[in-house]
């Protein structure tokens, strides 16, 4: 999965995946990860999502990872924020107050630039990577975050019927990637209408990923 995949994506408004509202699973599920106002919260591979203006309602910290930049700059013209823009690395960082999305390869990211994560959303992060690249992207959110609790959220289909992204992600491989580190509770398994991508059956489902200390 190369960058100009998604790159092409986002420039011929190819975006199925970018939702116009909060996602219902995070507004059922959201009071799970304990997070009280101030904190922060992590979202990889974050697009252009609502799911930010929400987080940032809730009166907490966002920060952010994504590829493509125009997506960024839509975000923050719909947030009506003006960022700071400066280049960290290989990395350009867009901040406001209580926002920081870093541009640019998520593997670029270092705990260092992106500070501290008291919590990880990941909406459309692992579901959008082809299996041969899923372990190391979990290593490094785990990384990144130091293991902090993390929302999940998956698909599961036949892959026969249709190629990804998203890909689907059963609950072996959400336990095979894991298990060794979390609690992993599955809050969720809904049945979505019309199916994914109108072209076959599939469930979304909810994951609590607990850190195993705190258990």
């Amino acid at each position: 999965m190369q960058a100009e995949f998604w790159h092409e994506r986002w420039q011929t408004n190819d975006i199925g995946f970018h939702e116009n509202q909060p996602n219902e699973q995070l507004l059922a599920h959201f009071q799970r990860l304990q997070l009280q106002p101030g904190q922060r919260i992590f979202i990889p591979l974050c697009g252009k999502t609502c799911d930010i203006d929400w987080l940032l309602s809730q009166g907490l910290q966002v920060a952010g990872a994504e590829l493509h930049e125009a997506a960024v700059e839509e975000m923050f013209a719909r947030l009506k924020l003006t960022p700071e823009v400066s280049q960290q690395g290989k990395l350009r960082h867009y901040r406001a107050q209580h926002i920081d999305i870093y541009v640019g390869d998520i593997f670029d990211l270092t705990p260092a630039l992106l500070g501290p994560v008291d919590a990880i959303y990941d909406r459309a992060a692992l579901v959008a990577l082809p299996e041969s690249m899923r372990g190391d992207y979990v290593y490094q959110l785990l990384t990144l975050s130091k293991a902090a609790p993390q929302l999940l959220l998956c698909y599961e289909y036949d892959e026969q019927q249709l190629q990804g992204p998203p890909f689907s992600i059963n609950r072996q491989e959400v336990l095979r990637h894991y298990q060794a580190i979390y609690q992993c509770d599955n809050l969720q398994r809904q049945f979505i209408p019309g199916g994914l991508k109108a072209q076959v059956d599939a469930t979304a489902s909810a994951w609590l990923l607990s850190p195993q200390l705190a258990k």
